[in-house]
């Protein structure tokens, strides 16, 4: 009876096994083909290549994505906030195509970011940065602030915004698509909400919904974005604690929102105080990706992009 069971149990194993294989196999194959229907670009820098896609007519802006993030995926955050404008959302280093150069800095992705566009002929440029993106576009504009003409921080990685970096085994976790693909089988729900960073009690609408899975599958396959991810994780995230602020002298807007989980309301208002001139956004509600505040954040971008006037508030 005991070998009986032993033996039912193992072919029930097995079955569970060979279906996890052929859906992992699924959607690894899902994963490669959406990222190769992705018309990539790219250029050669002093750091390597740098990974970019354009999308769009129009004056230039630079899209800055954020962890797990990369070119293909910039457009989905930025949703339909920009219209009229010609997109560059480059890969930033370990991310897809784009090099990792040793012992890189977020300052060294600035100067990337200044190469790529001088081989654009782009002089000037909005640069808009997401999440972990903050760190190299603040440096972009304490660097290079010729090239930019306006600056805006999405749910910013700020001096304090975000925990400290994550153990030693995520070096393991981060690089494994099969482990990723496994946790979102299992937790899928909370890794939505994780993605999202959205509070507990939050109920994502039916267009939430399908926005949070969008970007969930977006960071597959994890093998081409790991070295980014860690790079983000123990080096650029942790830097951006010690950037002098004060010195930032580009028009700078800081969007938020104040059930944001993943990175500090009150580290964003006060990175705003501490930049000179700096405007900033409030949004209720939304978490780390301002769901459902479309709106409300694209006519508080355009009213900051269309001015050179930089001070007082972002109009209702």
């Amino acid at each position: 009876m005991k070998a009986s069971i032993a033996l039912a149990l193992s072919g029930a194993s097995a079955f569970v096994v060979s279906r996890l294989i052929r859906a992992y196999r699924a959607a690894d194959e899902a994963a490669t083909a959406r990222l190769a229907s992705v018309e990539r670009h790219f250029v050669d820098t002093s750091f390597g290549d740098v990974d970019y896609v354009v999308e769009g007519n129009g004056e230039p802006l630079l899209l800055i994505h954020g962890i797990f993030g990369g070119s293909d995926a910039s457009m989905l955050y930025s949703g339909d906030l920009f219209t009229g404008r010609r997109l560059i959302a480059p890969s930033r280093f370990g991310y897809l195509g784009s090099a990792m150069p040793a012992a890189a800095t977020p300052a060294m992705q600035a100067d990337a970011f200044a190469e790529l566009l001088d081989a654009l002929g782009v002089e000037r440029v909005d640069v808009v940065a997401y999440s972990a993106g903050s760190p190299s576009a603040i440096q972009l504009g304490l660097r290079h602030p010729e090239r930019v003409a306006h600056l805006v921080i999405m749910s910013g990685d700020l001096p304090g915004a975000t925990a400290v970096a994550p153990p030693a085994a995520a070096k393991l976790v981060f690089r494994s698509d099969v482990i990723m693909w496994l946790a979102t089988v299992v937790a899928r729900p909370k890794l939505m909400r994780f993605v999202g960073g959205l509070p507990s009690g939050a109920t994502p609408t039916e267009s939430e919904h399908e926005t949070l899975l969008a970007i969930l599958d977006s960071i597959f396959p994890v093998r081409d974005r790991a070295a980014g991810v860690l790079f983000d994780s123990f080096v650029s995230n942790p830097a951006v604690n010690s950037y002098p602020l004060e010195e930032l002298g580009v028009p700078t807007l800081i969007a938020h929102a104040r059930d944001d989980t993943l990175a500090s309301f009150d580290a964003a208002q006060d990175a705003a105080r501490r930049i000179p001139d700096a405007q900033f956004l409030a949004v209720d509600r939304g978490g780390h990706l301002m769901l459902g505040q479309t709106e409300t954040v694209r006519t508080g971008l355009a009213a900051f992009l269309s001015s050179d006037q930089t001070r007082g508030p972002i109009p209702d």
